[in-house]
């Protein structure tokens, strides 16, 4: 591990050699030099955040790897967001949260998307059938093609990935 300011040296380096084409990639991707430069700037806050940035051969494909995660993760975020608008669209003005409510319910979405973001499909899927539809696990077993013991190690999986997500990160 790099001590802070050799850190800070490391990626100072990256910022001042490849900051113009992390923003060009993200331009290309986003369509939009303004929050291309946002996601440019998260890469690299990103990158000390982690406190350590390994040796690297090719920092073009270490910082695409970085950029085109928060690109996603930006892409995410933004169908959350309608879809979650489209929802409040249909409700009576009375009923419509606070603005502040609305931000506490995006953020609690997108950490949520987060973490399923980090499972496999198969146990995603498997996850949400149980958890959102309120299949059991010989109705999973039955749509998805698969024994229930295969199901049952799905749900196991994605059980220890969100008990690690939220108790142990």
């Amino acid at each position: 591990m790099l001590s802070t300011p050799s850190l800070h040296r490391v990626v100072g380096e990256l910022y001042a050699q490849h900051h113009g084409w992390v923003v060009q990639l993200l331009r290309r991707k986003l369509g939009n030099q303004d929050q291309a430069l946002d996601l440019a700037q998260d890469t690299f806050v990103r990158i000390l955040r982690s406190e350590q940035v390994p040796l690297l051969r090719e920092p073009r494909a270490y910082l695409n790897t970085v950029a085109s995660r928060l690109c996603g993760q930006y892409f995410r975020r933004q169908a959350l967001e309608r879809a979650y608008l489209e929802s409040l669209a249909a409700l009576e003005p009375q009923y419509l949260p606070s603005p502040e409510t609305r931000l506490l319910v995006l953020e609690a979405l997108d950490a949520v998307g987060q973490v399923l973001d980090g499972l496999g499909a198969r146990v995603r899927e498997v996850f949400l059938l149980s958890q959102l539809d309120g299949l059991t696990y010989p109705q999973i077993a039955e749509r998805l093609d698969l024994s229930v013991n295969v199901v049952q190690k799905a749900m196991l999986k994605a059980f220890r990935h969100c008990y690690t997500a939220v108790y142990e990160a």
